[in-house]
């Protein structure tokens, strides 16, 4: 049995994604919750494992050479799980192209342009004062929906993002697309879309994955500590 992994973690989409690859891969970890509605994730012990101050985050005491290793992002964490594993990164080299490529779309696109939606849409009219701004609302809401429109259409051609095979890239992308309707989206011309949805929603380790420390997941809404420490100049 391998050494535990220590897993610095909040539930949130980039969190499940990491606790979503764990239950996978079958590996052991510890958890350690990084309350960023507190400012946990700028105390300096966790900085030093995380210099950018978000989670999720690990170490690995079982690393590169039996060395401990400290990996921040959660698109390296999960291609360094699943080369310490040799699972989920796709079965050929062409197939861990898909997989890199998918992956990268996800974390450069889907990841930021959804954040910016649920910003919008749901945190900055609850700011004080309140920030409804039509243009950014409608700017993002209309970017997610084309990304999820190239989604569905890669789904109509595979059984998964980047293939026949789950990997990965699944992993970080539904996380992010389960949450659809937050991001005032519709998966009603989207079939390939809603038949991935369910299919990896499914998987017994995703239900495990996103259950984790679920009952600390909250919404920061009404909550104006939370709302300066998230949304303010740090």
């Amino acid at each position: 049995m391998p050494a535990p992994i220590a897993l610095h973690y909040w539930p949130t989409p980039n969190g499940w994604k990491i606790t979503i690859a764990l239950e996978e891969m079958g590996l052991p970890y510890d958890l350690k919750l990084v309350n960023i509605g507190a400012g946990d994730q700028f105390a300096p012990e966790f900085l030093k494992i995380a210099p950018n101050n978000r989670m999720p985050a690990i170490v690995d005491p079982e690393g590169p050479d039996g060395a401990p290793v400290a990996i921040f992002e959660s698109g390296a964490i999960l291609q360094y799980l699943a080369r310490k594993t040799g699972q989920f990164g796709g079965p050929t080299e062409r197939d861990r192209i898909a997989v890199d490529q998918w992956l990268m779309w996800q974390m450069g696109g889907l990841g930021p342009m959804a954040g910016q939606a649920h910003h919008f849409l749901k945190y900055a009219p609850a700011l004080e004062p309140p920030q409804d701004l039509p243009y950014a609302k409608d700017r993002y809401r209309n970017e997610v929906a084309r990304l999820y429109g190239v989604l569905d259409r890669q789904l109509a051609k595979n059984r998964y993002v980047a293939g026949d095979f789950f990997s990965i890239a699944d992993m970080a992308i539904w996380p992010w697309a389960c949450l659809w309707e937050g991001q005032m989206q519709t998966v009603d011309d989207k079939p390939h879309m809603a038949r991935w949805l369910d299919e990896v929603g499914a998987r017994e380790a995703v239900k495990r994955g996103r259950a984790v420390a679920s009952e600390q997941r909250q919404s920061v809404q009404d909550d104006r500590k939370a709302q300066e420490i998230l949304f303010g100049k740090r």
